[in-house]
C-alpha cells in the first residue's frame, strides 16, 4: 500500500477503503502516487 495512513484494503475481496477522505498535507504525495498506480483505477483524486 502506497498510502496506508489514508487507504486500506479489505482482506476478503481486495476492495479499497478510504480511511481519511481529506488527508493531511504530509500524505498528499503518497495519495497522488497511490491514485496513479492503482491497477484497478479504483481511486480518484478530487481537488476541492
Amino acid at each position: 500500500m502506497t498510502a496506508p495512513e489514508v487507504f486500506d484494503q479489505r482482506d476478503e475481496d481486495g476492495v479499497a477503503i478510504v480511511l481519511q477522505p481529506v488527508p493531511a498535507p504530509e500524505h498528499w504525495d503518497a495519495v497522488r502516487d497511490a491514485v496513479a498506480i492503482c491497477p484497478a483505477a479504483a481511486l480518484l483524486l478530487v481537488d476541492i
